[in-house]
């Protein structure tokens, strides 16, 4: 059996996420990170930008955050955003035409939250 971290990915609301994983990559402010169980301890600001786990069964969970925090110790990982949203909760039409809309009013903070909505919900 591969080595494994506990993740937690909470969001001011609710808890998104908890599980076993292999590899979980976010965007902090000082660039994209991979954490692997082992990793160095941690602690990071978190950008918007699609998590991406790699669970102990080889799944792949994207979740769409929008800023916050992410600490790591002991093989425990806990990311505290301020707004997650998992990809197969986001309504990709829905998102489509919120990333228009905020285009057509130039409001880059609209637009980066659905653009990460988007991306979270194609996996890129």
């Amino acid at each position: 059996m591969a080595a494994e971290l506990h993740v937690e990915l909470v969001a001011a609301d609710r808890s998104v996420w908890s599980g076993e994983a292999t590899l979980v990559v976010a965007r902090t402010t000082s660039g994209d990170i991979g954490v692997m169980p082992g990793h160095q301890p941690l602690l990071g600001v978190l950008e918007s930008g699609p998590v991406t786990i790699r669970t102990s069964e080889g799944e792949t969970v994207v979740a769409a955050v929008h800023g916050g925090f992410l600490s790591f110790a002991d093989n425990k990982l806990s990311l505290l955003a301020e707004v997650a949203e998992l990809a197969d909760e986001i309504d990709a039409q829905r998102a489509e035409r919120a990333l228009e809309r905020a285009k057509s009013d130039d409001d880059a903070v609209a637009e980066r939250r659905a653009d990460v909505r988007m991306r979270a919900v194609s996996g890129s």
